[in-house]
């Protein structure tokens, strides 16, 4: 199959940079033995315009879009995190290739609002959306004309190369990395952790307090020394959803910590992520695997092994495919087992 994939490749940033689930999409497919190209679209929006200037070059990029999708002549089109193509492109590109299929893939959270507004736009346009929120908060984009599926962050083996579970030489005791500081309230919680346990353990927190982020092999360091970490989304409010950050620590082996109102209980194996409820009683679990080890260890192989062996890239982009073509599905994929092939909730 022949996949045109429209997602933002960081082109300018020359390497400083983590490798994205569009990425991991990509490695999937063509695992798959399907042939992706990929078109930047915030790259080519920016390398057309006057100046550099990305805005000023929107027109030419949703141009050149359909330039290269009448050439390459896919039989699938997937949308990222774009808000550059225009509803017209998408028209155009359906006239272009009618018997072929665009879906939408969705990483961002629900709790902002322009996600939301970007996801039913999408909607309204094209076969199939996925989006890596549980399928039962998804309810709200019924009804719009597209089929809508919930896909987890996958891991891949690639990517995902460390097994800190095997290691106790490690020198970070628990790690946060993340600097975005709209829609949350997080940082309450990290400044209560730091001030309990400054001098108990040592708390990393790469772009909090002052303290720079760190990206690209940098970050890839920062993980190779860490025996345990929290997954703290800006909220922690919606049904299976989690930013790209828990697959990166579950992969690598890292115990991770992710608040239960998620209730990724349901998805993942027991005694393999810890959940808690308030800040009293994360304090209290931090407390109690850094103690023990053995159980630290346990519990992240375990983790581990379920990330690479039920959520992958391979099999992540195989039920893409699937469901974009309403094919049944060839695999018990423990994301999608309270839905039909369509979509539709049992």
């Amino acid at each position: 199959m022949r996949v045109l994939h429209v997602a933002y490749q960081r082109l300018r940033s020359y390497g400083p940079r983590r490798v994205s689930w569009a990425e991991k999409l990509n490695f999937g497919l063509i695992r798959n033995d399907h042939y992706v190209h990929t078109f930047s679209d915030r790259d080519v929006a920016a390398f057309e315009a006057p100046l550099g200037i990305r805005e000023l070059g929107y027109s030419k990029a949703n141009k050149k879009l359909l330039l290269v999708s009448e050439a390459f002549d896919p039989d699938l089109i997937v949308i990222g995190h774009s808000d550059i193509v225009s509803d017209k492109t998408l028209v155009e590109m359906r006239s272009q290739h009618p018997n072929s299929r665009i879906i939408h893939c969705n990483c961002d959270p629900l709790f902002v609002p322009s996600n939301v507004e970007r996801i039913r736009r999408y909607a309204a346009l094209v076969d199939a959306v996925f989006v890596t929120t549980g399928r039962r908060e998804l309810k709200q984009f019924e009804g719009l004309g597209a089929r809508v599926y919930h896909i987890p962050n996958p891991v891949d083996a690639s990517v995902e190369v460390l097994d800190n579970s095997v290691r106790s030489d490690l020198d970070i005791d628990l790690l946060f990395c993340g600097n975005a500081t709209n829609h949350t309230q997080r940082y309450d919680l990290l400044e209560l952790l730091k001030n309990q346990l400054d001098g108990d353990l040592n708390f990393k927190t790469y772009g909090c307090f002052g303290e720079s982020p760190v990206w690209g092999r940098d970050y890839d360091r920062v993980l190779a020394r860490t025996k345990m970490a929290l997954n703290l989304n800006r909220q922690d409010c919606d049904y299976w959803y989690s930013s790209d950050r828990m697959a990166q620590l579950a992969g690598n082996g890292i115990l991770f910590f992710t608040h239960e109102a998620t209730r990724f209980d349901e998805l993942l194996p027991e005694r393999s992520a810890v959940y808690f409820r308030d800040k009293e009683d994360l304090l209290a679990k931090v407390r109690n695997f850094a103690a023990d080890d053995a159980m630290r260890r346990e519990w992240a192989a375990r983790c581990r092994q379920f990330f690479h062996s039920e959520m992958n890239s391979d099999l992540y982009s195989r039920f893409i495919l699937q469901a974009t073509f309403e094919q049944s599905f060839d695999h018990d994929y423990v994301w999608a087992r309270d839905i039909h092939a369509d979509g539709t909730m049992k």
